[in-house]
C-alpha cells in the first residue's frame, strides 16, 4: 500500500512517475541555485570586510530582499492559475538567469548595497514564482494517494538541494576571498543551475503542468486575474479551514525563526574575526535547522498517517514552544540545536499546509494559495526581523525576546487548534 512504503519504495515510486522525477530534478537544481545565491549574498553583505552591517542594516537588507515580492506575489500568482505553468516557468527561469548575471556585474563593480539588493529582491521575486509554481504543479503528476509522500520526498530534495547550495559558496569564497570580488564570483557560478532549471523547465509537454479547466477558475481578462489576485487567494484560504488554520500555525513559526535569526546574526557579529567565525556559525545554525526540517520530511508522512492532519501541527506547536525556551539562555551552542528542533517542528507544520492546499484546494485556486502563504511565509519573517531590530542591544544579549517567540508559537497553536478543529474529517 502506499501508506506503507519504505524509503527505497518511495524511490521505486520516483521511477514509475516519469514527470514527477522531472519536476523532482528541476526543483533541486533550483532551489541549489537558490542556496547558492543566499549564501553568496549574505556573505557579500552581512559578512564582507569591505562592508558593514548592524542591526537595522541586517533588517533592511532582508525587507528589501522579500517585503516587495511577498506584497505583489499573489498578484502574479494569478498567472499561475492562468497561463500553462510549464510557460511560466520557462519564462522566470530565463528572466531569473540574465538577473543573477547582472548582481554578479553590479558586485564585481563594488557598487553600494541598495543596488545589490535591488537586483536580488528580483533575483528572490522570480525564484518564488518558480517554487511556487513547483509546488502547485506536483498533484498533476502524482496520484492523489501519494500527494503526501510525494510532496515531502520533494520538499527534503529541495531542502538539501539548498543546503548543499547554501555550504558550497564557502568553496569559491575560501578560493577567491571574501570582498567584493570573491563575492561577484560565487553569484556568477549561480548561473550554471538556473540555466539547467531553465533547460529542464522546457521538458514538459505543454500544458501537462496544468493549470486544469475549472468553474473555479477566475474569469474575466489576465489584468483582472491579477489585480483581483489577493482577493481570491486569501478568500479561498479563508474559505478552507484546513488551509486556513495550518498557516497561522506557520505564520507564527516564521515570526520566532526571524527572531532567533536576528539574534545569532548580531551575536555571531560580535565575536572575533566575525567575517570568518561570525559566517561559520551562522552557517551551521542555518545548517542544523535545515537538517532538522530535511528529518522532518521524513517523519512526517508516517506521523500524519498516525496521527492525522490535525493533530500533528497541535504536536509540532507545543513542542516548538517549549524548545524555544530552551534557548532564552543565548548560548550559542544551545541555540543551534534548538534551530534543528525547531526546523523540524515548523516543517511538520509546513508539510501539513502544503498537503491541504494540494488536496482541499482546487486547482484553479491552487496557484493563488501557494503564492499567499509563500508571502505569509516572508512577511511574517521580515516583520520578525524589523520588530527584533527595533529592540535588540548592540551585543544581541536579549533573553526577553527568546522568550517572546514561545509565546508566539502558542498563539499559532491557538489558533491552529482552534480554526481547524471542524475540519479535522479531512484527515
Amino acid at each position: 500500500m502506499p501508506g506503507k512504503q519504505t524509503p527505497r519504495a518511495v524511490w521505486r515510486s520516483v521511477r514509475e512517475l516519469p514527470e514527477f522525477g522531472r519536476l523532482l530534478e528541476l526543483r533541486a537544481v533550483s532551489q541549489f541555485g537558490d542556496g547558492l545565491f543566499q549564501g553568496g549574498l549574505a556573505g557579500a553583505i552581512l559578512f564582507n570586510p569591505e562592508r558593514a552591517a548592524e542591526p537595522w542594516a541586517i533588517a533592511a537588507a532582508f525587507a528589501v530582499l522579500f517585503l516587495p515580492y511577498s506584497v505583489l506575489g499573489p498578484f502574479a500568482g494569478a498567472l499561475l492559475d492562468r497561463w500553462d505553468r510549464r510557460l511560466v516557468l520557462i519564462g522566470a527561469n530565463s528572466v531569473r538567469l540574465v538577473l543573477v548575471a547582472t548582481v554578479g556585474v553590479l558586485l564585481a563593480s563594488g557598487v553600494a548595497d541598495l543596488p545589490i539588493l535591488v537586483g536580488a529582491l528580483v533575483v528572490n521575486g522570480f525564484t518564488r514564482f518558480v517554487s511556487s509554481g513547483v509546488s502547485a504543479a506536483l498533484p498533476h503528476v502524482v496520484p492523489r494517494d501519494r500527494v503526501i509522500s510525494m510532496n515531502s520526498l520533494s520538499v527534503a530534495t529541495g531542502a538539501v538541494a539548498a543546503f548543499l547550495g547554501a555550504n558550497f559558496m564557502l568553496v569559491p569564497r575560501w578560493l577567491f576571498g571574501a570582498g567584493d570580488a570573491g563575492a561577484s564570483v560565487v553569484i556568477f557560478l549561480v548561473t550554471v543551475p538556473v540555466g539547467l532549471a531553465l533547460w529542464l523547465s522546457m521538458r514538459f509537454p505543454p500544458h501537462l503542468l496544468g493549470p486544469d479547466a475549472s468553474t473555479r477558475a477566475v474569469r474575466g481578462s489576465v489584468l483582472y486575474a491579477v489585480a483581483t489576485g489577493w482577493t481570491h487567494g486569501a478568500r479561498t484560504v479563508l474559505g478552507v479551514p484546513t488551509v486556513a488554520a495550518t498557516l497561522s500555525g506557520l505564520a507564527a513559526h516564521r515570526v520566532v525563526f526571524g527572531i532567533n535569526t536576528m539574534l545569532v546574526l548580531v551575536m555571531v557579529r560580535h565575536t572575533e574575526q566575525a567575517s570568518v567565525v561570525g559566517l561559520g556559525t551562522a552557517v551551521l545554525f542555518v545548517a542544523a535547522t535545515g537538517a532538522g526540517s530535511f528529518l522532518a520530511t521524513v517523519v512526517t508522512p508516517k506521523l500524519v498517517r498516525r496521527w492525522g492532519r490535525y493533530t500533528v501541527p497541535n504536536a509540532a506547536l507545543t513542542f516548538a514552544a517549549v524548545v524555544q525556551l530552551a534557548g532564552t539562555g543565548l548560548y550559542l551552542p544551545v541555540m543551534v540545536l534548538c534551530g534543528f528542533l525547531l526546523g523540524g517542528a515548523g516543517q511538520m507544520v509546513k508539510l501539513c499546509a502544503d498537503s491541504a492546499m494540494q488536496i482541499d484546494v482546487d486547482d484553479a485556486l491552487r496557484g493563488h494559495v501557494f503564492t499567499v502563504q509563500d508571502s505569509l511565509f516572508w512577511m511574517a519573517f521580515i516583520g520578525a526581523i524589523g520588530a527584533a531590530a527595533a529592540v535588540i542591544p548592540p551585543d544581541g544579549r536579549a533573553p526577553g525576546l527568546a522568550a517572546v517567540g514561545s509565546a508566539v508559537y502558542l498563539a499559532g497553536l491557538a489558533a491552529h487548534a482552534t480554526v481547524a478543529r471542524g475540519a479535522r474529517l479531512a484527515d
